[in-house]
């Protein structure tokens, strides 16, 4: 597991989340659209970590 790549994850995932506020606070479908694509990258990248981690488990 990397935990920077957890936090880049989380990051991302504010980020989105202030983008999709301030298109819904401005009326702008594109803002909220985008804001809402880089919640969803930040979910398939806690689940790559998530896989990551599974793996790692049965490895060792």
């Amino acid at each position: 597991m990397s935990l920077e790549e957890r936090a880049k994850a989380a990051a991302k995932n504010v980020e989105g989340k202030a983008q999709e506020a301030a298109g819904k606070v401005t009326g702008d479908p594109q803002a909220q659209a985008e804001g809402k694509a880089k919640q969803a990258e930040s979910e398939v990248r806690h689940g790559i970590e998530d896989v990551k981690e599974n793996i790692k488990k049965k490895v060792d």
